[in-house]
């Protein structure tokens, strides 16, 4: 692949894991204020309705319907994936936990462009081992002793947004708009689906105790960041390789620290701040 064919995915990637920091920056202030599905919800159900009516608006062509299933699948799936993380860092220790997440999430596509595409380049291959180091880095805390069943959810949940990405990419082999709007159409799907399972077992989170405090705002802002990182992530792994779009997308929790820095002044640990220029030594190597 040319130098140029090398550079376009790795940008396109950044803008992704810069979105998605964004998105999860949100999505955590939203959450001092309203339980976390509630926030996915709002901000999911808004950008489905901007989605869809800009698609109908300009009279976009409706892809195949099996690439519409594989963004329907994929957003259904990632929602549920999303509650098991959720589950998962509610039971326990987080650090060990979120950082087995994020590195299966980049793994589980890295694998599948392996067994599809073949090895990358050397300095590629070497990015791609630097860059789940730097996932593992920055999203790892070392805390109290994580419960093994944190581990299995955390796991799956890890596995879910990884097969979430791959179904991405399939579903906007024909263009990304409407791959996102069957992907967030899924999306809100599932949440509904976990909502009202949670309702009927009484643990609903519009409980007696519950005031609005405009908690939504923060939710829209977090589902357009993640909107956006969708589409870059996805036209990404259409500009080069998948392995690399995902690994580079996958380095989105460094933005998030990032920006808890720069607004909240939450200092990173030292080996955030390693993590984050392992990830830059990433970069330039997925470049090459």
């Amino acid at each position: 692949m040319a130098a140029g064919g090398a550079v376009a995915p790795v940008l396109l990637g950044l803008g992704a894991a810069v979105t998605w920091g964004g998105s999860d920056f949100a999505g955590g202030l939203g959450t001092r204020r309203a339980p976390a599905l509630l926030i996915v919800a709002s901000g999911h159900l808004m950008t489905l309705l901007a989605l869809a009516g800009f698609c109908l608006a300009i009279r976009l062509p409706l892809p195949p319907n099996a690439q519409l299933g594989y963004g329907l699948l994929g957003g259904l799936e990632g929602a549920f994936a999303l509650a098991l993380f959720y589950r998962a860092l509610a039971m326990g220790a987080m650090g060990l936990t979120a950082a087995l997440t994020g590195l299966l999430t980049a793994a589980v596509p890295v694998v599948f462009a392996l067994a599809t595409l073949g090895m990358p380049g050397t300095a590629a291959t070497a990015g791609l081992v630097l860059g789940g180091l730097a996932i593992w880095m920055i999203a790892y805390a070392p805390g109290h002793d994580t419960p093994p069943g944190a581990l299995v959810f955390g796991a799956i949940a890890g596995v879910g947004f990884g097969f979430q990405l791959i179904l991405l990419h399939l579903a906007s082999e024909s263009g990304v708009l409407w791959a996102m709007t069957s992907a967030r159409f899924g999306g809100v799907v599932g949440v509904a689906i976990l909502l009202g399972v949670l309702t009927v077992q009484g643990k609903g989170p519009l409980g007696a105790g519950f005031r609005p405090t405009g908690f939504w705002r923060m939710g829209i802002l977090a589902g357009v960041f993640d909107t956006a990182g969708n589409l870059l992530y996805a036209t990404a792994s259409h500009a080069g390789r998948l392995d690399i779009a995902a690994t580079v997308s996958s380095l989105y929790p460094g933005f998030t620290i990032l920006l808890a820095a720069m607004i909240l002044h939450e200092r990173p640990s030292v080996r955030q701040r390693l993590g984050m220029a392992v990830a830059l030594a990433s970069v330039v190597l997925l470049s090459l």
